[in-house]
């Protein structure tokens, strides 16, 4: 399913409110939540972790994964949370007058 524009960034933010997570794990948390209806590509997913990096709405550093490999792990910063929540309300808004249209006879 495509995404779209601008839906990745908010499924990355939600992805890692809860903790830091390495861009493999971003992408399956996502998968997995979805049921995996939605299927973020590397190609894709790493170059909005650089984007929403460049916006300072997460930052990242250099960690071991559980494999023991070395990994960047993502964490949402303050101003990635605020953005969060108001792409989320914005997102809320948008699909609550989207199924009043399609419900509409």
């Amino acid at each position: 399913m495509d995404l779209p524009q601008g839906t990745l960034d908010l499924l990355i933010l939600k992805a890692i409110a809860l903790e830091p997570q390495h861009g493999w794990a971003i992408s399956d948390r996502i998968q997995q939540i979805s049921k995996d209806a939605l299927k973020v590509q590397q190609g894709s997913l790493y170059p909005a972790l650089h984007r929403l990096e460049r916006r300072g709405w997460i930052t990242a550093t250099w960690d071991v994964s559980d494999n023991n490999r070395k990994a960047k792990y993502y964490t949402l910063t303050r101003a990635g949370r605020k953005q969060l929540e108001a792409q989320t309300g914005a997102w809320r808004a948008l699909t609550a007058a989207v199924d009043l249209l399609l419900d509409t006879p």
